[in-house]
């Protein structure tokens, strides 16, 4: 139970008949200085309640409340300050953390209940960039924290995989292209040809017809643009399997916007049998007036589908199959307002679930102070940018450790960890700049740091020869101010996962493994922890439940944990 629970339990006991368990735990506030106790309770929404002053109701509360959980309770002007029974709380945070090792924190809220997650969604034939990096590593975070409490998520790649940009494509092919060219460096290749296509189309705008032709081709089911389609999406997918092995992402489907061609049918019906759909200039709309927002365009004058039809189909699509509790879509906070016509749309055709689409929106990248986006035809690469963290990684690593065994591979675990934790540590919401130096750093808040820290209590455990074994539980008790600070973040672990999972927010994950390396490195230099004495079995259970914990937070964030660096 975390130290707020326990206080707010306790208050409950004598305030039932004011306050609800929820009002106080709303109430409670984390005291400026760890001499003011571990929880505060302001009384000042009791003085009209009660009709007396503050400071008299906070002195008559001290004397009722119930003292066993706590080593003492002050009343400090209007404030109730709780100090925690450190022995009895590490007790029982370590044994329920030796117990349930990485178990610890787990959760059946979902009750096995389906959430697909739209994430990452590279277009076929162009490399995947530093601006997929955001969609593809909160997605993935947020899988692993949802099935932690008890979700079964379905990470979706929705591809952008159809469009006129494949009948290019296939001309520029047709026209320049070679197939041991492409085969031999399949992305590169393809987006040279698609390149070349549009700077020859502004002296022979005849290729852009040619490219329309193509694409209706495609459209219409022809055998050779099938074929070469087909090829084109294979071997784009060969290339992005490598960066996606390299950050330890899987997906359970690849659906793109192909999969959905033959589905709008489906919408368009609907949408004709509700009366909702209306010409304007020759295309078709939705108005959406009535939810203060632009009409959502679903038919272009020449017959084409566009994205919020597809988008349609994609949802009832997964609705249907997953029967899904909530639905996902990490997609930049750019496209909020398609997001918003999405949701509109579906609920005019009445249905209900609409609402439990969540658009998971984030902020922008940027590199060394600039915007990430093509410049002269540079894209910066994704798989270059984690090709030089894992080379500074290891550069690192030889210089602190020079005889570390697989430095390799740890140099891989820990160069991409720093890329995925930069991203992951901030708020989601935030822009935020990339600097490689500021990233790969072994000191800061930074997941070389966080991993460090997870090697550091590896080393202590081997060093003294322990293994997690069964102990009394009246060996697990802590009573020092620095083990305190560590013990309270290891009880706040449960309640922290469920807070990132209800806000779709992994930098709450993260910014706890920063509190909690940090905790246990003061608590590392001020304890000297292999001392012979009787408190060494708490001491070394202390170090595993950290080394336990620090685990599950990197796991969570997509990031291995290296047993040393």
């Amino acid at each position: 139970m975390s130290e707020r629970a326990i206080v707010t339990n306790a208050l409950y006991q004598i305030l039932s008949e004011h306050l609800s368990e929820e009002e106080i735990l709303l109430l409670l506030e984390n005291p400026k200085s760890a001499q003011h106790g571990d929880v505060a309770f302001p009384v000042f929404s009791l003085a009209k309640i009660l009709r007396k002053a503050p400071q008299q109701i906070a002195t008559e509360l001290v004397t009722q409340l119930p003292t066993e959980d706590f080593d003492r309770i002050e009343a400090v002007g209007p404030y109730i300050n709780f100090f925690l029974n450190k022995r009895k709380e590490s007790q029982k945070a370590l044994a329920l953390i030796l117990e349930q090792n990485a178990h610890y924190g787990d959760a059946t809220i979902g009750e096995k209940q389906m959430i697909p997650i739209d994430m990452s969604s590279p277009n076929i034939a162009k490399p995947i960039s530093m601006g997929h990096l955001r969609s593809t590593v909160i997605g993935n975070s947020l899988a692993n924290i949802l099935r932690k409490i008890g979700y079964t998520p379905i990470k979706i790649n929705y591809l952008g995989d159809w469009g006129t940009q494949f009948g290019k494509l296939i001309v520029a092919y047709k026209k320049w292209g070679s197939e041991e060219a492409v085969k031999n460096a399949p992305i590169q290749e393809l987006l040279k040809l698609y390149v070349d296509f549009h700077a020859r189309a502004e002296t022979e705008p005849e290729l852009e017809d040619e490219g329309r032709l193509w694409f209706k081709k495609l459209e219409d089911g022809d055998e050779e643009a099938l074929r070469l389609w087909q090829w084109f999406r294979e071997e784009s997918l060969k290339e992005f399997q490598h960066i996606y092995d390299m950050l330890d992402i899987s997906f359970d489907s690849y659906n793109g916007e192909a999969f959905f061609n033959d589905k709008m049918d489906e919408v368009i019906h609907l949408l004709e049998e509700k009366n909702l759909l209306q010409t304007n200039e020759g295309a078709e709309i939705v108005d959406l007036s009535d939810y203060d927002l632009n009409p959502a365009l679903i038919r272009k004058s020449d017959g084409a589908t566009l994205y919020m039809t597809r988008d349609l189909a994609a949802a009832i699509y997964r609705k249907n199959t997953y029967h899904f509790v909530q639905s996902l879509y990490v997609v930049g906070n750019e496209q909020r307002i398609h997001f918003k016509q999405l949701k509109a749309v579906l609920s005019k055709l009445g249905f209900d679930w609409s609402d439990d689409i969540r658009h998971v929106p984030f902020g922008l990248i940027t590199k060394d102070g600039k915007k990430l986006s093509t410049r002269k035809g540079k894209i910066v690469l994704l798989e270059e940018v984690l090709n030089e963290a894992v080379d500074s990684a290891k550069a690192q690593i030889i210089a602190k450790n020079p005889d570390l065994e697989n430095k390799d591979e740890i140099a891989h675990q820990v160069g991409v960890g720093a890329v995925i934790f930069h991203d992951l540590k901030n708020d989601r919401l935030n822009n935020f700049d990339f600097t490689l130096d500021e990233v790969v750093r072994f000191e800061g808040e930074t997941g070389p740091y966080v991993q460090y820290t997870y090697a550091r209590s590896a080393s202590i455990l081997r060093k003294a020869d322990w293994t997690q074994r069964n102990i009394p539980l009246e060996s697990l008790s802590l009573n020092d101010e620095d083990s305190w600070e560590v013990i309270k973040l290891l009880q706040a672990f449960p309640t922290t996962v469920q807070k990132a999972a209800n806000k779709y927010e992994p930098s709450i994950i993260a910014k706890h493994a920063i509190q909690l390396a940090q905790s246990f490195n003061k608590y590392y230099a001020h304890v000297k922890i292999l001392t012979e004495d009787k408190e060494r079995d708490a001491r070394l259970a202390l170090v595993y439940a950290v080394k336990t914990v620090l685990k599950e937070d990197l796991r969570l964030l997509g990031l291995k944990a290296p047993e040393e660096m």
